[in-house]
């Protein structure tokens, strides 16, 4: 028993004691993948806020920009506005001008027609109804 039981109890307490090193190992990896596990999470939380607040900058930059247009659009819509009316108002005083300088030819041209004639009132009526048909 002298010889058998040391060796016995060294061999015992060796192998109680690699059976608690290997439970308290087992201990750590369990704290180890827990912590793991929550330190994942709080990356996943603050990676989906960061996500959460590009999206929320991208949504406002896209409103910016929306508006931007819009009040380009609006700024070349009275630009091109006025460039018509402007066009308008050329065109109308050009009509005008025509108008003024056919009416005081066909006037020249019934002023020659009459002073041609023998002086008649109804003659005079006759190429005035004339010169406003021709208008």
């Amino acid at each position: 028993m002298k010889f058998v039981w040391p060796p016995l109890i060294k061999s015992i307490d060796e192998r109680a004691k690699k059976i608690a090193d290997g439970l308290a190992a087992a201990e750590r990896g369990k704290q180890a993948l827990a912590d793991a596990g929550r330190k994942a999470e709080q990356e996943l939380a603050v990676s989906r806020s960061e996500n959460q607040q590009r999206l929320a900058e991208a949504e406002k930059r896209a409103q910016q920009i929306i508006e931007e247009a819009k009040q380009q659009a609006e700024v070349e819509r009275k630009r091109i506005l006025a460039q018509a009316e402007a066009e308008a108002v050329n065109e109308a005083q050009r009509a005008r001008d025509q108008l003024r300088d056919q009416l005081a030819t066909l006037v020249v041209k019934g002023a020659e027609q009459i002073l041609k004639k023998e002086v008649n009132a109804q003659a005079h009526a006759d190429l005035l109804n004339q010169l406003k048909a021709e208008l």
